[in-house]
């Protein structure tokens, strides 16, 4: 047996609550590890190209994971919702880049965590889920937290943190488009469309900006897209372990992780603000996470978190 191997039968020997929180912290690695990618190929690349390569090269990982699949995986009753899916994800993904170019990673990061909190008022307000009391407080303390990120009145809002705001709010979006698509479509339908469709849309505007890249930007955004994959493949894995609610405490180590890779790469510094505004947010999100596994338990369903760009 290989090292490899030995690892893999290592790792399988793990209990598995344990192994669901290393998928986790996987993903918020990765999920790091794009947000740094991006502000450092911000230095030469417009966001919006940077996104169309993040969208390509991810595409391409995924034809060659999923080479076996063939078309009959594409065959959907809905197609106009994953067209409207990969929309709000593409501007989700925009908003993102553009913004972690501008601003801190863990400024960014934290304002990303407030992306539960518009899916939980979307799902009451679109989807018809009952949310009662105590988790709209949640919500309100949770939007508390954004604005002790942004602090209006005190200091000018600047308009990379409201994209970072506007990042969260269409990933929610994108996580109940993702909800319906689910009732009728497999997950592997579902994630393939995104790939097919994401990648030639986010060619339009990326043209419009467009620099050649370097021979050290490909590789660079080569490892963006497999970061990017990373981050749905180790949040898949967890997920399959475990309930959401039950790994989602261990989602604040993107912050960790982000203001570790800013401080390191581009010497930022977080303020007191940025920890006590995620603190307050990612406190209501868990809260809400909590009440609404409770309510899915009940109901015999599944909590699904919105998903990263």
């Amino acid at each position: 047996m290989g090292l490899l191997e030995r690892l893999i039968a290592s790792f399988k020997g793990i209990p598995v609550p344990v192994r669901a929180v290393v998928w986790m912290l996987g993903s918020a690695v990765c999920f790091s590890s794009v947000a740094a990618t991006v502000r450092y190929l911000s230095a030469e690349l417009h966001p919006l190209q940077i996104a169309f390569f993040r969208n390509a090269f991810s595409l391409l990982l995924l034809m060659m994971a999923f080479r076996g699949a063939g078309l009959t995986a594409l065959r959907t009753p809905q197609p106009w919702m994953h067209v409207l899916r990969s929309l709000s994800a593409i501007i989700a993904m925009s908003c993102w880049f553009i913004a972690v170019s501008l601003i801190p990673l863990a400024e960014a990061t934290a304002i990303s965590f407030t992306s539960p909190l518009f899916a939980t008022v979307g799902a009451a307000l679109i989807l018809g889920e009952t949310v009662r009391m105590r988790r709209w407080i949640a919500i309100a303390m949770g939007f508390v937290g954004a604005l002790i990120l942004l602090r209006p009145g005190f200091e000018t809002v600047s308009p990379a943190s409201l994209l970072a705001l506007g990042m969260a709010f269409f990933t929610a979006t994108s996580g109940l488009i993702v909800k319906t698509l689910s009732r009728r479509d497999s997950p592997l339908t579902i994630t393939l469309y995104m790939a097919v469709l994401t990648t030639p849309i986010s060619l339009i505007p990326a043209l419009f900006v467009w620099t050649a890249p370097s021979p050290q930007a490909w590789l660079w955004c080569l490892f963006l897209g497999a970061a990017a994959s990373g981050v749905q493949f180790c949040l898949a894995n967890a997920l399959s372990l475990t309930e959401y609610s039950a790994v989602l405490p261990f989602d604040f180590s993107k912050l960790i992780f982000s203001a570790l890779a800013g401080f390191l790469v581009f010497s930022e510094t977080p303020d007191i603000w940025t920890w006590v505004g995620a603190a307050v947010i990612f406190s209501s999100t868990l809260y809400a996470a909590r009440r609404e596994a409770k309510a899915a338990g009940a109901a015999g369903e599944k909590v699904r978190p919105p998903l990263d760009p």
